[in-house]
């Protein structure tokens, strides 16, 4: 197996120490620096208009410094008067200045407070309602599936399984990098940053609660660990997982994947049948695309079909899964279909919405 050495690990894993932390999908809200910013314009908009209120009215003001209020003091005045600080060295003197302060000023001051303490209310009712959520989510999630590796390996597979029914609230996403994480929880995945080699890190995601479990960091090694970690907190999971060498395919079923993809090799096959029959290559494209022209589908023995023969189902069976083996549709075993089978077949996806192989020219035409 080509893994790189044991301090190359080491930088690796110290590189990913960063706190690993739960991020759930929310609607997009305006950043927090441009909220503090807004209600920081509005006080300062409060404390502008209060001033001008003061300096027009300035006759019926008296400064027991110099006498007379100028602009400077008109200010100040708001300032002490806003921030209900009142020094009492300004006062209104005036029966006019007295009413501007009863009708206009004081409630200048009422929303002045508002806009400085809501700010500081409102993030702490998000922070609460932050924790709340996150609460309730580790204790309704159940049966859920943990992808490892949110990159092209990560996504493709995500929008398989969410064809085939799967929710979106159902998925949570294990990354080491924030902006993958913020890319999954914006399409509506819950996300957690960190390290997924590390079992504190798959604690947070739930692994121990999950239903299956997609493997596709960018390594091999990482892959491998990953593997052992997760089969450790779970051991009736169904563990699926992706590796770029054929030779470290054995090493991570070895590790507790039940089922171990090579990228590259799946794709050099997919290479030469196309070059051997572009049409094959692109029935087999479509057959691994979910919910577009053909789908291959696992589904029970329906009642009416047990007793028949594989070729008398109502579906194209490509294989039947008896036991713990699969039977190819024609092999002499299978005989007649039994309530306890399981058949792979192949079916159509809706024709109204998606286009099928046929409808598609071959290159080259």
């Amino acid at each position: 197996m080509k893994l790189p050495g044991h301090d190359a690990i080491a930088r690796q894993a110290d590189e990913h120490l960063v706190p690993s932390r739960v991020k759930l999908p929310r609607k997009a809200v305006e950043r927090p620096i441009r909220q503090v910013t807004k209600r920081l314009v509005m006080a300062l908009l409060v404390l502008v208009a209060t001033a001008f209120v003061v300096y027009a009215d300035r006759s019926g003001y008296r400064d027991n410094s110099d006498g007379p209020v100028d602009l400077l003091d008109a200010f100040y005045y708001a300032t002490v008067t806003l921030s209900t600080t009142g020094y009492g060295d300004i006062t209104p003197v005036s029966d006019s200045a007295r009413l501007v302060n009863i009708l206009v000023v004081t409630p200048l001051r009422v929303l002045f407070l508002i806009i400085l303490v809501g700010t500081t209310l409102e993030v702490l009712t998000e922070r609460t309602r932050e924790e709340w959520r996150l609460n309730r989510w580790r204790s309704t999630l159940r049966d859920h599936t943990v992808v490892i590796g949110f990159g092209t390996k990560g996504r493709s597979a995500i929008q398989t399984v969410c064809a085939t029914g799967l929710k979106k609230e159902q998925v949570v996403v294990v990354d080491p990098s924030s902006k993958a994480i913020e890319a999954a929880t914006a399409e509506g995945y819950a996300g957690v940053t960190g390290d997924a080699t590390r079992s504190e890190v798959l604690r947070r995601a739930e692994v121990h609660k999950a239903r299956q479990i997609i493997i596709a960091p960018q390594r091999d090694d990482t892959a491998v660990l990953v593997a052992l970690t997760a089969r450790q907190l779970n051991r009736g999971a169904k563990i699926v997982a992706a590796v770029r060498e054929e030779e470290n395919a054995p090493l991570l079923k070895q590790s507790g994947a039940d089922a171990v993809i090579t990228s590259s090799g799946a794709a050099g096959r997919l290479l030469g049948l196309s070059v051997l029959s572009p049409a094959a290559g692109m029935v087999m494209e479509d057959l691994i695309q979910q919910g577009s022209g053909l789908d291959i589908v696992d589904r029970p023995v329906v009642r009416a079909e047990v007793g028949r023969s594989p070729r008398e189902a109502a579906d194209l069976v490509v294989s039947v899964v008896r036991g713990h083996r699969v039977l190819g549709y024609d092999d002499p075993a299978v005989g007649e279909l039994q309530l306890t089978d399981r058949l792979i077949t192949i079916v159509r996806a809706s024709p109204s919405a998606h286009v099928t192989p046929h409808a598609r020219p071959l290159p080259g035409d």
